[in-house]
């Protein structure tokens, strides 16, 4: 038996039975277009064998194009009603016994995923979407890629580069996993209930080799959050805090990794970040 999706008119049903009323909170538009999430499956590369981890599976519509691919999937659902419900919806739309495992927690304090998933693919909601994607890049490090949908503002600015108007900190964090797309956009007309913003697919791909150590990932890290705390500030200011106590070592520092004191954190790469935190 072939695996079914769900179709607008079921995802309302369940909703209903579950007496789940979407929440801007939770960030709870769910998506009710089959070839939406198909096509989120194919821009992610989902083929059959491979190991899924879906943060946020809401009532299935996502997951079961997932399993219809041929993948086998590990949910990460922090609503309980929820997470109950999905094996049954699962089972009831062909899907076999196996290939669905679901977690029943807050996706921000998950440290261990049954499955070892290589592929991320999710749809997530504003206010946790680059908390949960650092999170869950720093926690497993077998994830290879992924593709989330996000809104256009977050997507735009994990994919920036340096120098672009939306370049901060997530762009930097992100990029010190891998390499980041935006992969395609998404109408506001495929969810329930209609946002009113657009949102975009955002992919990645890990490099094949770490930047460096967990204490010299915390160590740029923190740089790059005093770099963009204030931002079109020179370096030499803005990091004085974390390098030293003043413009002066702070310029010291900067001027040994090989970075003008006089640059903004907008300007500087990865890479650039890496090299200051390595001569402390």
């Amino acid at each position: 038996m072939p695996v079914s999706l769900l179709g607008a008119a079921e995802i309302r049903a369940l909703a209903a039975d579950l007496d789940v009323t979407p929440t801007k909170k939770l960030g709870q538009n769910f998506v009710v277009d089959a070839n939406t999430v198909r096509k989120i499956v194919h821009v992610a590369g989902v083929a059959p064998g491979d190991r899924v981890v879906e943060v946020g599976p809401g009532l299935g519509s996502l997951t079961l194009a997932i399993l219809e691919a041929g993948a086998s999937v590990t949910a990460v659902e922090i609503d309980h009603r929820l997470a109950e419900r999905l094996p049954a919806t699962a089972a009831a739309h062909g899907v076999t016994d196996g290939t669905l495992t679901v977690v029943d927690a807050d996706a921000l304090r998950v440290t261990e995923l049954p499955g070892d998933p290589t592929i991320l693919v999710a749809n997530l909601p504003y206010n946790v979407s680059v908390p949960v994607l650092l999170h869950f890049l720093e926690t497993f490090d077998g994830l290879e890629s992924g593709v989330v949908m996000v809104q256009a503002e977050v997507g735009e600015r994990l994919a920036a580069p340096p120098g672009s108007k939306v370049y901060g900190a997530p762009s930097v964090k992100a990029a010190w996993y891998g390499s980041w797309r935006l992969a395609g956009t998404v109408s506001r007309q495929v969810f329930w209930p209609v946002p009113n913003v657009d949102s975009v697919l955002v992919g990645f791909r890990r490099d094949a080799e770490s930047r460096g150590s967990e204490d010299e990932r915390r160590r740029t890290f923190r740089i790059v959050d005093a770099a963009f705390q204030q931002r079109r500030k020179m370096l030499r200011q803005a990091l004085s805090v974390v390098l030293g106590g003043s413009s002066a070592e702070a310029s010291a520092v900067l001027e040994r990794a090989g970075v003008a004191p006089t640059a903004r954190g907008e300007e500087l790469s990865i890479d650039d970040f890496v090299r200051i935190a390595r001569v402390l």
